[in-house]
């Protein structure tokens, strides 16, 4: 499991008009931390330092060790939320995450060895309707990433929720609180390669090269008949 570490301060300036105030001047974001047995706080990031960080999927479902002013809190990212059209982070929710008892994450799943399906040697053509799933296990077993294999694949194939592999101490949300049947959703499908049709020909539209020249009138023919008409 990866190892991240973001610093942050308390912060005591709470309000629209000061989280515009702080991204504005101060090139930094507000955020939560709540959960646990202790109550939320409401903390100050450094922008930069925190959207490099999750350059690396790994930061989205990894503890990161939060040090706000001094004092380390162990925690989940649990929203984010963004400008609207600009490469900026406006608001971060964290969750604190309790040791001995289970947690609740997103994590993303890597699909494998799609090459080698039968039904991509066939031209078939993966599509995907899941890229993460949300899982409950204890934090020492939480998973960056689950791999779903796809070498048996052909045409037609699917892949559902009840057929991946989990690490050992992990469970899938979706079948904790209902029936599994219902909820076994479609992670990916193979479907067969599209096939262009050609465009076929007007009847009505024939060819010059087709007809035979003495059928053929130009400019040329009609000149002809004038003069052996005199």
């Amino acid at each position: 499991m990866s190892d991240f570490t973001l610093n942050a301060e308390l912060r005591s300036d709470i309000g629209k008009g000061a989280s515009r105030r702080l991204r504005r001047l101060a090139d930094k974001i507000p955020a939560v931390v709540y959960g646990g047995n202790e109550e939320a706080k409401s903390i100050t990031l450094h922008h930069d330092e925190i959207n490099n960080m999750l350059d690396d999927e790994a930061a989205y479902s990894s503890i990161i060790n939060l040090v706000i002013d001094g004092e380390t809190e162990e925690v989940l990212i649990k929203d984010l939320q963004r400008h609207p059209f600009k490469l900026k982070l406006m608001h971060v929710d964290f969750k604190r995450i309790v040791r001995g008892e289970n947690m609740e994450a997103n994590v993303p799943l890597h699909f494998i060895n799609e090459d080698k399906a039968p039904g991509t040697k066939e031209g078939g053509v993966m599509s995907h309707q899941l890229t993460t799933v949300e899982i409950s296990c204890r934090p020492r077993n939480l998973p960056e990433y689950i791999e779903v294999d796809l070498s048996e694949m052909n045409i037609g194939d699917s892949v559902h929720l009840s057929e991946i592999t989990l690490p050992e101490g992990v469970e899938l949300v979706a079948f904790m609180h209902g029936d599994v049947e219902e909820n076994d959703l479609s992670v990916v499908n193979m479907v067969p390669p599209v096939v262009e049709e050609e465009p076929e020909e007007d009847a009505d539209e024939v060819d010059e090269t087709d007809v035979p020249a003495s059928e053929q009138k130009g400019d040329e023919g009609d000149d002809a008949e004038e003069k052996n008409e005199e």
